[in-house]
């Protein structure tokens, strides 16, 4: 077994999604090494002989598309932060009012679009895969504003705001509906003055698998859940043979995803973060663009003048 598989393991069956490092992690993160580079035709030399890219995508990679991320101060839904309504406990005793949390979510991206970084990433896919070589994206965010983008290599490792999960049954199906369900139509508003709507369980989304009825939930990692570990087993087959991997929009403190750039940095392959500031994680790589990701990214991943089209 590698070595990033045997730390992911040990991380990942202490760790749940939502939780940081520790103080102590974070020390580690910050060890003294060479400062990281920010010389663009450098990257570009290391990006244009790479065969297999790994880019892991965080909120800031959405946020320049106007999607609100309900972290840090300020980030309510009404009078709750996401981490009081996305839990099992908060859906178990009120599931009308995490279901217009979510219903609020998903209107909120059906109207968002993918910016330049997103799109830069798609094309960058395309182009690359015509020349035999690959690129993944391993995202954090629940938006799927990368699959809209033209992405195809994809792992969401928190789920998606647009699949739900049957609590009976268990199916997972995708579901693009607006509303998702009638009864949910015209609810959801964030403002603190809103009451809540009280749907009753047997109105909200509903398993249409024969026979089932069950009620549905979003297929997203809620705080205190673990990761899906087939998801993850995909994720440890890229990391270890990419030769090349971007941080995107990331602030390297939520766990598990927060290991993943380190370690693969730690056998020594280059590791480049684009984010608007430097993060625990940054003295561990070679490379550090800071700045708007929308803004660094399309000319990072933009055609490298040795590339042959076919």
């Amino acid at each position: 077994m590698c070595l990033f598989q045997f730390t992911a393991r040990r991380l990942v069956s202490q760790a749940h999604c939502g939780l940081k490092a520790s103080s102590s992690k974070k020390q580690k993160f910050c060890l003294e090494m060479a400062r990281p580079s920010s010389n663009m035709a450098d990257f570009r030399e290391v990006f244009a002989k790479a065969k297999h890219i790994a880019i892991i995508t965080g909120a800031g990679v959405s946020a320049e598309s106007g999607v609100p991320t309900f972290r840090g101060a300020g980030g309510f839904w009404r009078k709750w932060q996401a981490q009081e309504l996305a839990t099992p406990g908060a859906f178990a005793r009120n599931p009308s009012r995490v279901w217009e949390f979510y219903h609020y979510r998903r209107e909120v991206m059906l109207s968002k679009h993918p910016n330049p970084a997103h799109l830069a990433i798609a094309e960058c896919e395309k182009r690359l895969s015509k020349q035999g070589r690959s690129v993944v994206v391993i995202t954090q965010n629940i938006d799927e504003l990368h699959r809209k983008a033209g992405t195809k290599h994809l792992l969401e490792i928190h789920g998606s705001l647009f699949k739900t999960r049957c609590t009976s049954c268990g199916n997972v199906a995708a579901n693009y509906k607006s509303p998702i369900c009638p009864a949910l139509a015209g609810k959801g508003a964030p403002d603190p003055d809103t009451e809540d709507a009280a749907i009753p369980v047997e109105e909200l989304p509903q398993c249409e698998e024969d026979g089932c009825n069950g009620l549905l939930r979003p297929h997203v990692v809620w705080f205190g859940e673990a990761l899906d570990p087939g998801v993850l087993t995909a994720v440890e087959k890229e990391l270890d043979i990419c030769d090349l991997c971007l941080v995107v929009g990331t602030s390297s403190v939520v766990y598990p995803a927060a290991m993943f750039a380190p370690q693969v940095s730690a056998r020594g392959v280059p590791v480049a973060e684009f984010n608007m500031e430097p993060t625990p994680a940054t003295n561990r790589f070679r490379f550090h663009f800071p700045g708007p990701c929308g803004t660094t990214l399309p000319p990072a991943l933009a055609r490298h003048e040795t590339e042959i089209i076919s």
